[in-house]
C-alpha cells in the first residue's frame, strides 16, 4: 500500500508493540553477539600476532574461511543442518554464534592492524623489562592500540546489527522478521510501505547514532595526534633555541 496511505498508517499505530518488541529482540541480539565478536577478535587477533607458527595458521584460516562465506549460508548450517542431523541449538543461539563468529573474523582483522601498528620498539621495551607476552598486550600494546582500534571496531557493531536482518531466514522474531510477519498476516497484511518504513527508521536510529559516534572518535584521535605532534615540535624549538 502506498505511504500516504491513512488506513495502513493506523494499522501499523495499533500494532505498534509488534515493532517494538521486534526492535527490543534486535537489540538484545545484537549485544550478545557484540559480546562473542570482541572475544573472537581479541582471541584471533593475539592469535595473528604472536610468534606461534600455528596459531597465525589458525588464525588466517578463520578469518580467510569466514570472511568469504556468506553470513546467511553460515547461519543456515547452524541452525537447518544441525536441526536435521539432531544437533538443535535453536533460533537465537544459532543467531548469536553465527554473528559473532562471522564479524569476530572481521574483528579480529581490525585488533591484528592496532596491534601491529604500535611500534616494534614498544614490544622490544616491554620484553627487556621481563613482561610475558600476554602482558605486554594487556599493560602495553593493547592500550596504546585503542585510538587505531576503536573507529573501525563501531563500524563493524554496526554491521552487526544491520545483519541481524538475516535471522528471518530461520524465522527469527527480529525486527525484519515480525515486520515481515506484520505485512503478511491474514490480520495486518498490506501495509507494507508504512510497515517497511518504520522498521527502517527503528535501524537508523540503531545505526546512526553508531556511525556518528566513530566518525567522532576518529577525527578526535586524529586531532589530538597533531596536537601531540605540534606541542613535541614546539618543546624541541624551544630545547634547541636555548
Amino acid at each position: 500500500m502506498s505511504l500516504l496511505n491513512g488506513e495502513s498508517w493506523a494499522k501499523v499505530w495499533t500494532y505498534r508493540s509488534t515493532f517494538l518488541l521486534g526492535l527490543k529482540n534486535t537489540a538484545l541480539l545484537s549485544l550478545s553477539a557484540i559480546l562473542l565478536v570482541l572475544i573472537m577478535g581479541v582471541i584471533f587477533g593475539l592469535f595473528a600476532t604472536g610468534k606461534i607458527k600455528v596459531l597465525r595458521g589458525v588464525s588466517r584460516v578463520y578469518v580467510e574461511f569466514m570472511q568469504n562465506t556468506p553470513i546467511v549460508l553460515q547461519l543456515c548450517f547452524l541452525y537447518y543442518a544441525l536441526s536435521f542431523s539432531g544437533h538443535s541449538i535453536g533460533i537465537l543461539p544459532a543467531a548469536i554464534i553465527a554473528l559473532g563468529v562471522y564479524h569476530g573474523a572481521y574483528m579480529a582483522e581490525v585488533f591484528r592492524a592496532g596491534i601491529e601498528a604500535i611500534p616494534k620498539g614498544q614490544f622490544e621495551a616491554a620484553q627487556s623489562q621481563g613482561f610475558t607476552y600476554l602482558e605486554q598486550m594487556i599493560y602495553i600494546i593493547l592500550p596504546q592500540s585503542i585510538k587505531i582500534i576503536l573507529p573501525p571496531m563501531v563500524n563493524q557493531i554496526v554491521n552487526l546489527v544491520k545483519n541481524t536482518s538475516c535471522l528471518y531466514i530461520i524465522g527469527g522474531s527480529d525486527l525484519i522478521s515480525v515486520t515481515y510477519s506484520f505485512v503478511t498476516s491474514a490480520i495486518t497484511g498490506g501495509a507494507y510501505g508504512p510497515a517497511y518504513t518504520l522498521c527502517g527508521v527503528m535501524f537508523f536510529l540503531i545505526c546512526f547514532p553508531l556511525s556518528r559516534l566513530a566518525s567522532t572518535w576518529e577525527q578526535k584521535l586524529k586531532l589530538r595526534d597533531q596536537q601531540t605532534v605540534i606541542r613535541t615540535s614546539s618543546k624541541r624549538r624551544r630545547v634547541v633555541g636555548m
